[in-house]
């Protein structure tokens, strides 16, 4: 068994691909022209998105949607950068929300978090 992508829900695929390119350095390998879904090259694995009209038909179902200001989701989005401290400011100024300084843990890493625009909790994390 391998993890092999992850897929966020968002209201808009353009900004959340942008989002992604500019505060991570993640490139777009699929966008496909619907404008309802798109992939990124995530170090390995895939980071999707698919637009919340094409997920409610995928998932047959309604599910709680990440939003901006209201409770983060129950889960994290890792991601490992080179630069935990850089990664964090690059972030922020690419429109993320701060919700936690880099920090080096005593278990042995740099550890930041930030909310991307659509409210999914992102940490950053790095060994030291």
């Amino acid at each position: 068994m391998k993890l092999t992508y992850t897929t966020l829900f968002v209201p808009e695929i353009a900004p959340a691909v942008s989002f992604y390119e500019k505060s991570f350095g993640m490139k777009a390998k699929l966008v496909h022209e619907s404008g309802q879904y798109a992939e990124l090259e995530a170090g390995g694995t895939t980071l999707a998105f698919a637009a919340h009209d094409l997920a409610r038909r995928v998932v047959g179902r309604e599910y709680v949607a990440a939003t901006p200001g209201g409770a983060p989701l129950g889960f994290e989005l890792a991601l490992e950068p080179d630069d935990v401290a850089e990664a964090y400011e690059r972030a922020l100024a690419a429109g993320a929300e701060a919700v936690s300084a880099p920090e080096a843990k005593p278990w042995g890493q740099m550890v930041a978090y930030v909310r991307d625009a659509n409210g999914v909790l992102v940490a950053l994390i790095r060994e030291l």
